[in-house]
């Protein structure tokens, strides 16, 4: 499933002594990890450039009783990132974006289990001390 992304290959932002630091090379990146290894973190981050950049759509746990599919069908040129992947999306929200052609999407999540993951759209999140600052970024899995 490896497609190149369609709306950012690059999203930077910091976040007083964090920074966000993404390289995208698929249309669907899906970045895993234990718990506690900063991926909410990194949500939260993305989450909010979300009111300055129209691009970004964040998705997590408060969304957990609307309509994933709909909000997710009615996004274009979006990428959209969701936390807790996992857990949120059923699979009518994990079959659209496997055909998703219209937006790009940064799952996260513990398990990969049924989001349609190949080896090319598997990430972890990589954590570096930089002098003062964290930087987020992420290699391939595995």
């Amino acid at each position: 499933m490896k497609s190149r992304p369609v709306v950012m290959e690059h999203f930077s932002t910091v976040h007083t002594s964090f920074v966000v630091n993404f390289t995208f090379t698929n249309n669907i990146t899906i970045l895993m990890g234990d718990s506690g290894t900063g991926k909410t973190a990194a949500f939260s981050f993305i989450k909010e450039c979300m009111a300055m950049n129209p691009k970004i759509l964040c998705l997590d746990y408060f969304d957990y009783q609307k309509n994933i599919k709909e909000i997710l069908c009615r996004a274009s040129g979006k990428l959209i990132v969701i936390d807790n992947a996992d857990i949120l999306l059923d699979d009518d929200a994990r079959k659209y974006i496997s055909q998703d052609a219209a937006n790009q999407y940064l799952l996260i999540g513990r398990n990969p289990k049924n989001l349609f993951a190949t080896k090319e759209n598997l990430f972890e999140l990589i954590s570096e001390k930089v002098g003062e600052q964290t930087e987020f970024t992420f290699q391939p899995y595995m």
